[in-house]
């Protein structure tokens, strides 16, 4: 990592903690219509449809598995970077590892204490709750195959495009030192842990390429359409193409509405989330209102939120989200010290520890 002024440092932070909370909030927006269509969401909530967070899962503000998995991606992606002082680096298998402990929070009551890795994320007891997570994954991260590692000439799944891929993508683009092929390759890799579907794996890498893209300043735009050039490198690319063309073709065609959100399908499955989330997030004249586009349509509205709430936090920072929605989320305090804490990582790695000495970060982070 090259040394970077201070101002750039604190840009990266406020885009790094935009990223995570711009996600969760859109998730949260979500999570209390994932499952209706949009005419009973209207009938129920006003022609606007929803406006802010509704009661889900005992709470307003309650966020579901796609911030769940976003947290422990960002975990296994810190882990990963302190694992390369001893010589170790592949990343995979330490965000595999990381799923696996996500994968616990839906089985068991709460932090089993006599494990060593969990790390103070996996002994957070707010995460222990199950809120409605992809069977894809779970099928993925359980049972007695599960610490076999998904690899892209053997991928777990093989046929599912589900979107619990690229729900889970944007912290992949946060690495804005790694080069753009380099980034789209490990949310690749990342995705197959679960889902082995190209589409699936392909909408991952673009979704990533387009969050690294504007996290280092660049605009939407060019975020999607050099995820095109590198969508266009790789074999089955063809749906994924597809759905991103549609998105950019869905933001010629006229003033946004929900209409045109659902033209471009439900997001149940990864090509759609992406399509909508980018699109959403194109025509948004600020967070708030690309953010309830993307909620107000007839499918996996907490997905689509996610997707789009995670590249308005990356292009804006964090003071450009809607106070009112950063101040009555589930788990901020969670989410902002765990964006810090990879801010820290990536910045200021070397002075965090060292091969072979035990430190306070190690303790929070064990290899």
């Amino acid at each position: 990592m090259p040394l970077w002024s201070r101002a750039q440092q604190q840009d990266y932070r406020s885009r790094v903690r935009g990223c995570l909370l711009g996600g969760a909030i859109g998730d949260a927006l979500g999570a209390g219509v994932e499952f209706e269509q949009l005419a009973a969401i209207r009938e129920a909530h006003g022609p606007m449809g929803v406006t802010g967070y509704l009661p889900a899962y005992g709470r307003r503000g309650a966020v579901t598995d796609d911030t769940q998995m976003v947290l422990f991606t960002l975990d296994g992606l810190i882990r990963a970077h302190i694992r390369r002082d001893g010589g170790s680096w592949h990343p995979p298998t330490d965000v595999h590892r990381a799923y696996l402990r996500w994968a616990a929070t839906q089985q068991d009551w709460g932090p089993d204490e006599r494990r060593k890795d969990l790390g103070w994320l996996g002994r957070e007891e707010w995460l222990y709750s199950r809120r409605a997570p992809g069977e894809t994954c779970l099928a993925g991260l359980t049972g007695p195959d599960a610490e076999r590692l998904g690899t892209l000439d053997e991928p777990r799944n093989p046929q599912s495009k589900g979107c619990g891929t690229v729900m889970r993508a944007a912290p992949f683009g946060l690495l804005t030192a790694w080069e753009p092929g380099l980034v789209f390759q490990l949310a690749v890799e990342c995705s197959v842990l679960t889902h082995g579907h190209p589409t699936g794996y392909l909408a991952a890498g673009a979704l990533a390429v387009i969050v690294h893209t504007v996290t280092r300043g660049g605009t939407l735009e060019e975020g999607v359409h050099l995820a095109l050039a590198l969508l266009s490198e790789r074999p089955a690319h063809e749906e994924t193409t597809a759905a991103l063309r549609a998105a950019l073709d869905a933001v010629r065609a006229g003033e946004p509405s929900a209409e045109r959100v659902e033209a471009l399908g439900a997001g149940w499955v990864a090509e759609e989330a992406l399509a909508i989330g980018v699109y959403c997030a194109l025509v948004a004249h600020d967070v708030t209102s690309g953010l309830l586009l993307a909620v107000n349509h007839s499918g996996d509205s907490d997905s689509t939120g996610t997707v789009c709430g995670s590249l308005l936090g990356a292009l804006h920072g964090e003071t450009a989200l809607p106070p009112a929605l950063v101040a009555g989320l589930e788990g901020r305090a969670t989410l902002l010290e765990l964006a810090d804490d990879f801010v820290l990582e990536l910045l200021h790695g070397p002075e965090l520890h060292s091969a072979g000495e035990r430190t306070p970060w190690l303790e929070r982070y064990p290899i």
